[in-house]
């Protein structure tokens, strides 16, 4: 896995709703990013941060949230997928332990994760069920 290089951009967001705002420009988050790119560059895998908000997502649920952060690993043949398309149903809807978990198995089983809609007529043998 030498040289892979996955990449967190952050859509920009508007909040409907008070509900599922998550400070994503303060130091806990800053912190956060940090060791989780840390734990990562001790397998060779390089985690950047990046932002787009020409791209704006309504905020109204918890996975309109989810669709906000996309996660792009061009070794693993992923341009750009959602947390929500990743991990699938959220156990805590926090958003940091989903995003580690999202990061964390595009990193290390790329495999696992199904095919996006239009990629489900040929399976990758992952026994997703695809």
């Amino acid at each position: 896995m030498a040289g892979k290089r996955m990449v967190v951009t952050f859509f920009g967001q508007n909040h409907v709703r008070p509900d599922w705002r998550v400070d994503l420009s303060g130091y806990a988050f800053d912190l956060f990013f940090i060791e989780l790119a840390d734990d990562l560059a001790r397998f060779g895998i390089e985690l950047v941060r990046a932002n787009n908000d020409e791209m704006v997502i309504d905020i109204n649920s918890y996975a309109d949230l989810l669709n906000a952060v996309r996660i792009s690993s061009p070794a693993d043949g992923f341009s750009s997928l959602c947390i929500g398309h990743i991990i699938g149903k959220s156990p805590h809807l926090d958003l940091l332990e989903d995003l580690k978990r999202a990061v964390n198995r595009i990193a290390f089983a790329p495999e696992t994760i199904p095919p996006e809609d239009h990629n489900r007529r040929v399976c990758h043998n992952c026994g997703c069920g695809c």
